[in-house]
């Protein structure tokens, strides 16, 4: 059994417009040392699912379908049927979370050491408040941070070190899952690095899974072992990193992945996507990308595709998986 494993997860926003599906059908498993990137352009859902995952939806999300399957030692708990006072059991110490804006993650009126003392002694209220220090010391040594900045506040941190902070926070009850949410937002390239490297290091130290989630590409396929493409709130393609980026089969993926430069190899023009994504409200009843694709077909755009295994392990929700000599051709053409 898989540490983590997601079934048809649905979560819908509801607005006086109607029901905005923001997770359609999500699924995939995570192995304990895994890695997992989840990449697609800004509003297609990549948050919503770490969100419902942890059950922390805002009023107007609504859960509607699937199961979150979390390994607990051996026992299988569905984090979904739970009451919220099961929950808080699972969250910082099950599943944890290093949130996109680190700025806004910590209370600015709280020393940041005591605010990480506070989540420990929540999970472990067994434990004395000096061996609470004493772990958040070791934490800010496992980031790279002086354990002597404990005592101070957030505003006398940089950004990088914020970010190091939150990362010392979700670390903070052992969890065996951590949910990155752009874990490098709003950072300069060479602080991205140190704190990618970082991120790496603790994850391989620790034997934890990780979910980085991005729209930045270079960054997933630094960090992560497998990836997830998702679009509109689907994923249109998952497989091993190296698949995703040497064998793309879904057009969505290939035109990603061809829209951004390259440090290496020969010169070449970039692609572009035409067009927008959907309306999440009324989304097109075939493939949600047969209106931008330009190899959609009618079957395409009255048929939705079906989500499923081409390869080992690589997964396509597409009637017409890209060949190496498609990908070829469309270089020249597109």
């Amino acid at each position: 059994m898989a540490l983590l494993e997601v079934k048809n997860l649905k979560m819908h926003y509801k607005t006086k417009m109607g029901y905005v599906k923001a997770v359609d059908g999500i699924n995939f498993t995570l192995d304990s040392g895994e890695s997992l990137g989840i990449v697609g352009e800004s509003g297609c859902g990549k948050t919503s699912v770490s969100m419902t995952m942890l059950r922390l939806l805002p009023e107007n999300g609504e859960f509607k379908e699937g199961k979150v399957l979390f390994n607990d030692n051996g026992k299988i708990v569905d984090l979904v049927s739970l009451s919220e006072e099961e929950m808080r059991k699972y969250r910082w110490k099950g599943l944890a979370m290093v949130f996109q804006a680190a700025m806004n993650s910590l209370n600015p009126v709280y020393k940041v050491g005591d605010q990480i003392v506070e989540a420990i002694l929540t999970h472990y209220p067994e434990m004395s408040i000096d061996d609470a220090k004493k772990k958040v010391a070791k934490l800010f040594e496992l980031v790279g941070l002086d354990p002597k900045r404990m005592e101070q506040y957030p505003h006398q941190y940089s950004g990088g070190m914020k970010q190091r902070a939150v990362i010392a926070l979700a670390l903070s009850c052992d969890p065996k899952v951590i949910i990155a949410d752009e874990p490098t937002t709003a950072l300069d390239v060479i602080v991205q690095d140190k704190i990618l490297k970082e991120m790496k290091k603790i994850q391989k130290q620790l034997n934890m899974a990780m979910i980085y989630i991005s729209h930045d590409i270079a960054v997933i396929a630094e960090v992560s072992d497998k990836i997830a493409v998702m679009y509109a709130g689907k994923f249109v393609e998952l497989g091993s990193s190296r698949d995703i980026f040497k064998n793309p089969m879904h057009p969505y993926t290939f035109l990603l992945m061809n829209a951004f430069p390259s440090t290496i190899g020969e010169k070449k023009k970039l692609l572009t996507i035409p067009g927008e994504p959907p309306n999440l409200l009324n989304p097109p009843k075939g493939c949600r990308f047969a209106p931008r694709c330009p190899w959609a077909t009618e079957k395409c755009k009255n048929e939705e595709p079906e989500y499923k295994e081409i390869e080992d392990g690589h997964f396509v929700a597409c009637w017409h998986p890209l060949s190496e000599e498609v990908r070829k051709d469309a270089k020249i053409e597109l």
